[in-house]
């Protein structure tokens, strides 16, 4: 039986994001909350008040956004895919992608899920505050979905895993949809540049969709993930698994003794 796999140094860096994202959105609640027990200035005006957290959040977000137009080896290879250097020839010409209509049917599902937020903002029944923490609360669960459980990858892609995904990318333009509703120059740069880099990344996926197949990148198989976070789901759903048997006898042996 093989032992337990230490976590590598792609994993401890998402580990680091989930983190400092988590605590990101306590602050911001903490703003949203001094704001609605304070009558007066909107939650933009209060973050605008406190230029030291506004600024650092987007710079955090700035700075990891950039990053992923460059190849490096401290990034998922689910991200790193798009890259000409990161291309390892297996050999095979058919090119196997997930189905365009499980793509497109997460296109539609985050569109309408968000565009109900959008219009209950729009009449005045969501403010600004609620939308910036959805947006934090994106942030966090685009961490779980990687480390723990993704909804995308278990009902929509299918996909074995994230270094297949054909989405990974639009992790950042999902995340900062919610701040097409609010016309601030801080929360308007970070959609663009989220945007600029789906664009980046589709239009790498249609000039060179080798890259993105297993079947024809020898860089996404198994025996070449600098991740291995598929080692780390399976001992947690294993670790899962023991406390459900455990709760399950310990409630058996309590039933015997009533």
């Amino acid at each position: 039986m093989a032992g337990k796999r230490k976590l590598t140094a792609v994993s401890t860096l998402h580990y680091v994001r989930l983190v400092y994202r988590s605590v990101i959105f306590v602050l911001l609640a903490v703003c949203y909350i001094l704001y609605r027990t304070q009558d007066g200035d909107a939650i933009t005006v209060l973050l605008e008040k406190r230029p030291v957290l506004l600024i650092s959040v987007w710079l955090i977000f700035v700075v990891d956004m950039i990053l992923r137009f460059f190849p490096s080896k401290l990034e998922s290879p689910g991200c790193q895919k798009q890259f000409e250097r990161n291309y390892i020839k297996s050999g095979e010409s058919e090119i196997k992608i997930q189905d365009n209509n499980a793509t497109l049917l997460v296109v539609l599902v985050w569109i309408c899920f968000n565009g109900l937020f959008g219009a209950l903002h729009m009449w005045g029944i969501l403010d600004d505050g609620i939308m910036i923490l959805l947006c934090s609360a994106y942030s966090v669960c685009d961490m779980i979905c990687i480390l723990f459980f993704c909804p995308f990858q278990t009902w929509f892609l299918k996909n074995k895993c994230c270094s297949v995904c054909r989405i990974y990318n639009w992790d950042y333009a999902m995340m900062f949809t919610p701040l097409f509703f609010i016309p601030k120059t801080y929360t308007w740069s970070l959609l663009v540049l989220s945007m600029l880099l789906l664009i980046r990344w589709e239009v790498a996926f249609f000039r060179h969709p080798e890259r993105f197949s297993e079947n024809t990148n020898d860089y996404l198989k198994c025996k070449n993930c600098t991740e291995k976070l598929c080692t780390h789901k399976k001992q947690l759903l294993t670790l899962w698994d023991h406390i459900e048997e455990y709760t399950a006898a310990r409630l058996k042996f309590l039933k015997k003794q009533e």
